[in-house]
């Protein structure tokens, strides 16, 4: 076995009222978890990619640099800063928000708080028109602060669910059947915006539909997670440090018993610095840099969506099989290409190129990180744990986007420039990933395991 603790014997059954899925499910998941369970956990990756499809990388961000700030030299750099805003709050708040889930067991009640409030804030963004710059810089940033909180919870219940040798197949269930979510909204968004551009009306006419109806969709599309998916760890009662006293502890904690996660959280910081510039600013890149329209825009995003659910799939299972460093040391390097291709990229059909490149790294890097966290975090502290992945992430992304918001305004709007200068984030990635060994950490994790009582 590769980066991992073998399945004990029996643990291969599911508890379904007698009837056994089918063998790769029964194979992959813990005892007593259900075809439904997993679809239902599967459903919440479905209901929040239309956020960050829509909102994020497609419509909103080009929207917001194009129309609301009017078309302004410091209309990138003011909305990746609201977004490095909402990161920060990310990092400062969710070690804490985390413990506290731990403690009581609660991962599910903040699972549906932060889902109401990404809801609620994105049907607010359809108020956003011409000139309404902090209204639009305030509420994105408070979506994707709830946004945020919402997709670190629902990862945390990954261990619980999937069987320690099959983490990477069940994440790349998740990831692949979540990016049709947002292909099902982007698809839908695409039919209003045809139709509206059709009709002769301006963006800030119909960009609030789209807003509309991508929050409608995500708050649908979650429910099932709500009504199905268990809460399994048992409450650990450890009383809840301020933010910085845990802060402290959590790198102290780290640093002396598991310094392997802790080299994964460098990493992750690392390439998901450039993970977050495509998502949130490919669609700035190609309206800017490649002259795309916004209808060209999505259809681009869609095709990224596409090549990012095969290559979640379809990875998850080499993950598996190949260990985790070496499937994610082929996806960095991947990406190292993607950036070369779409900085090299003059003609269109060599972008759509180096766009299917990056869907295809964007499934198999986010799907490989959420399982590699997974495969070295304490069962009794998981929320914790991918709390601090989630703090590693958003100082990714506080860091990426506002790099590549800075390199354009100082080089007067070169966004080639700027998208070359985000593979030094891959490169970086893979210097400390080098030095990670795996096996080393799951024995940290296994020594340090909870018996209650």
């Amino acid at each position: 076995m590769k980066d991992g603790t073998p399945p004990k014997q029996g643990e291969a059954k599911s508890g379904n009222g007698g009837q056994e899925p089918p063998s790769v499910l029964r194979q992959s998941l813990r005892p007593g978890v259900t075809r439904r369970e997993v679809w239902a956990w599967a459903m919440y990756d479905f209901a929040n990619s239309g956020y960050t499809t829509v909102v994020l990388t497609t419509v909103f961000s080009a929207y917001f640099v194009g129309v609301v700030a009017e078309g302004k030299a410091w209309g990138t750099l003011a909305f990746t800063a609201a977004l490095s805003l909402s990161y920060l709050l990310v990092m400062l708040t969710m070690p804490v928000l985390g413990a506290r889930a731990d403690a009581r067991a609660g991962k599910r009640r903040l699972l549906f708080t932060s889902t109401v409030g990404c809801v609620v804030a994105t049907a607010l963004l359809s108020f956003s028109g011409p000139g309404d710059i902090i209204w639009g810089l305030v509420i994105i940033a408070i979506s994707n602060y709830c946004y945020c909180v919402g997709e670190s919870i629902v990862a945390a219940f990954l261990p619980e669910i999937a069987q320690p040798h099959a983490l990477g197949r069940v994440s790349g269930w998740g990831w692949s059947f979540g990016y049709f979510g947002g292909m099902l909204t982007l698809g839908l968004s695409l039919g209003i915006v045809s139709w509206a551009t059709g009709a002769g009306y301006p963006a800030s006419e119909y960009v609030g539909y789209v807003m509309l109806l991508t929050a409608a969709v995500f708050a649908v599309a979650a429910v099932p997670s709500f009504l199905f998916l268990r809460e399994r760890s048992p409450a650990t009662h450890k009383p809840v440090e301020p933010v910085a006293a845990r802060l402290r502890a959590a790198w102290r904690d780290t640093s002396q018993n598991f310094p392997d996660f802790r080299l994964l959280l460098f990493c992750g910081a690392c390439y998901h610095a450039g993970i977050s510039v495509v998502i949130t600013l490919s669609a700035v890149y190609a309206t800017q840099a490649m002259g795309f329209t916004m209808a060209q825009t999505m259809l681009l995003v869609f095709t990224v969506n596409i090549a990012a659910a095969i290559g979640a799939f379809l990875f998850g299972y080499a993950q598996d099989k190949i260990g985790h460093k070496v499937a994610l040391s082929i996806t960095l390097v991947g990406w190292v290409i993607m950036i070369l291709v779409a900085f090299l990229a003059i003609e269109v059909w060599v972008f759509w190129i180096a766009a299917t490149l990056a869907g295809l790294c964007m499934g198999t890097s986010q799907s490989a990180g959420r399982a590699m966290v997974g495969a070295l975090a304490p069962q009794h502290r998981l929320a914790e744990f991918y709390s601090l992945w989630t703090f590693a992430t958003q100082l990714a992304a506080v860091v990426g986007p506002l790099c590549y918001g800075l390199v354009t305004w100082v080089t007067g709007g070169n966004h080639r420039l700027a998208l070359l200068f985000t593979g030094v984030f891959f490169v970086a990635g893979l210097v400390v990933l080098s030095r990670l060994d795996f096996s080393r950490g799951a024995a940290a994790r296994n020594a340090r395991a909870y018996t209650p009582g």
